[in-house]
């Protein structure tokens, strides 16, 4: 019997289906090109439309620098009421001003006040600390806040007080700075309240009154320390920083201000005054 061959049927061919989004991609493709060669789309009022510039009317409305009248205004009324402004951290020395401020970081100053009327009472000095050790400090500081570290940096700047400055508290922002636990705030209150710079220690405070007076804005600490620096006359110096911060701690509230009672409300920039 004869072989019957069948012819073998060709294999058809793929057919790539085009992208789902192949059609949507083109026309887009085609507006972004068309929208960075398009002269219109480099003009300011074009950027502004799709936002990324931001609208000129926020620079209309900077805050207006005071004059240097306003600013001896205001510190001559803050003079007037509290001549002789008082820290609210207690101490018995440069020393003990010291611990006590770096254990104010995230504090408050009755709560450090409680915990080291007991603990100055025994240690004054960098020797009586040393000689409590570490785990004794931390016994008494255990009610403020992030005692261990403190405990640990109350102990180390002791002991480096010791070996490189006699005992003594140095009198210089550098040598302060140094310190285990010590920044340039902590720098500032010594050199303010232990031996009379005129330094400006800026707290959250200070920064808030800064900022929300416009006396002195700024971004950052520094930012406000210096423009402050700037701005505040000389004879006003030695006390300012204190004014400021019972400013911000009893009147320039941070949630709710008392504008009522405010000594310089007529001055401040604040567009929100409640009173």
């Amino acid at each position: 019997m004869a072989k019957i061959t069948r012819p073998q049927r060709a294999k058809p061919v793929p057919v790539r289906k085009p992208a789902k989004n192949a059609a949507k991609a083109a026309p887009k493709t085609a507006v972004k090109k068309a929208a960075k060669t398009s002269p219109a789309a480099k003009s300011p009022a074009a950027k502004a439309k799709a936002g990324s510039v931001k609208p000129v009317k926020k620079a209309l409305k900077a805050v207006k620098p005071w004059t240097p009248a306003e600013i001896r205004e205001a510190f001559s009324r803050f003079a007037q009421a509290n001549p002789e402004p008082k820290g609210e951290l207690e101490h018995l020395n440069p020393y003990t001003l010291l611990v006590a401020v770096v254990l104010s970081a995230q504090a408050t100053d009755a709560g450090v006040n409680k915990a080291t009327r007991p603990l100055f009472a025994i240690a004054d000095t960098p020797q009586k600390m040393l000689a409590l050790g570490e785990d004794t400090v931390r016994d008494y500081i255990k009610t403020v806040g992030l005692y261990r570290t403190k405990a640990k940096n109350v102990i180390a700047l002791s002991q480096k007080l010791i070996a490189e400055f006699g005992g003594e508290v140095p009198r210089t922002r550098a040598e302060l700075e140094s310190l285990p636990g010590a920044g340039r705030k902590t720098a500032n209150v010594v050199l303010n309240m232990a031996f009379g710079e005129h330094t400006m220690a800026v707290d959250t405070h200070v920064f808030r009154v800064g900022n929300r007076t416009g006396l002195a804005p700024g971004k950052t600490p520094l930012e406000v320390e210096l423009g402050l620096e700037k701005v505040i006359p000389a004879e006003f110096m030695l006390h300012a920083h204190h004014w400021l911060i019972l400013h911000g701690r009893y009147t320039c509230l941070a949630r709710k201000p008392r504008c009522e009672l405010c000594l310089i409300k007529d001055l401040c920039r604040w567009p929100e005054k409640t009173a």
